[in-house]
């Protein structure tokens, strides 16, 4: 048993290592030229022979053309995110519990019909999503990427809840309902304590979708100041001599919210989105 069990260790660590190298030469090399000077950015070494911090006190004092809306598309980014977040939980929570515990006629239709979306690539989604926020009065409005993102995030959202709900003992609701709760208490008091690894996971999940999301931003939103940072970072590929090390400290400034909020609620992330998943 001992050398099976190193020999399936090996086996791991064969396949572990190198997606590990994969997944950290990016950005190994996004550090290496975020506090590389800007004449050594592409110089080709492993670490530049004077590190410097001075392209982040240009990203953070936006001394630069690209930059000069830095603090506030960084802003919009959060607010889009975290309302992204928030309208996608509420919703996903209210579906998921009236279909799997109200057992709501239609409900499990209406879903599979939203899963079904999925069939159809996001990108595909675009256009229609710009003429249905045209047709309201919505482009060039915040509004338009959260409603949009909502759109996008909700459907596996509610599956996943949904998946995670089933788990939950009937004996709870029926001696909630014996002792006289209403379904509005029964949501409150029963079903929203008990499912908050999953609730934390797909609140997460949408609020880093709507983070990092650059096309339906590019699409509904114009105006430069309303513009999220993952956008506005489009900006300097346009130019003929993109000043790559600014680029690349934004981007690491960028990565650190979303990676700081993912550890934050790891523990839940694989808990919460596997839930549900393998019935008993």
């Amino acid at each position: 048993m001992k050398k099976k069990a190193i020999i399936n260790e090996a086996q791991l660590l064969l396949v572990g290592i190198p997606v590990l190298l994969w997944t950290l030469i990016p950005v190994y090399h996004m550090v290496l030229f975020a506090i590389s000077p800007r004449d050594t950015a592409t110089s080709g070494r492993l670490w530049p022979t004077t590190p410097t911090l001075d392209n982040f006190q240009v990203v953070f004092q936006q001394q630069h053309l690209y930059l000069q809306h830095f603090w506030q598309q960084l802003g919009n980014s959060l607010l889009i995110a975290v309302a992204v977040g928030l309208i996608t939980l509420f919703v996903a929570t209210c579906a998921a519990f009236a279909i799997s515990r109200l057992k709501v006629r239609g409900g499990r239709t209406v879903m599979n019909m939203a899963l079904f979306t999925y069939f159809i690539p996001a990108a595909f989604l675009a256009v229609p999503m710009y003429k249905t926020m045209a047709n309201y009065g919505l482009l060039n409005n915040k509004w338009s990427l959260v409603l949009a993102m909502v759109t996008i995030a909700s459907p596996y959202c509610i599956w996943v809840l949904k998946q995670a709900s089933d788990k939950l003992p009937w004996e709870l609701d029926e001696a909630a309902r014996m002792d006289g709760a209403t379904p509005l208490q029964l949501f409150r008091l029963v079903y929203v304590p008990l499912m908050v690894p999953s609730l934390v996971a797909v609140g997460t999940y949408s609020l880093l979708l709507a983070w990092n999301e650059y096309l339906y931003g590019f699409l509904l939103l114009s105006k430069e100041s309303d513009l999220t940072l993952a956008v506005a970072l489009g900006n300097f590929l346009g130019a003929d001599d993109s000043p790559w090390e600014l680029l690349m400290a934004t981007g690491v400034v960028y990565a650190l919210p979303p990676a700081a909020i993912y550890y934050a609620f790891k523990r839940y992330m694989v808990s919460g989105l596997t839930a549900g998943a393998v019935k008993s």
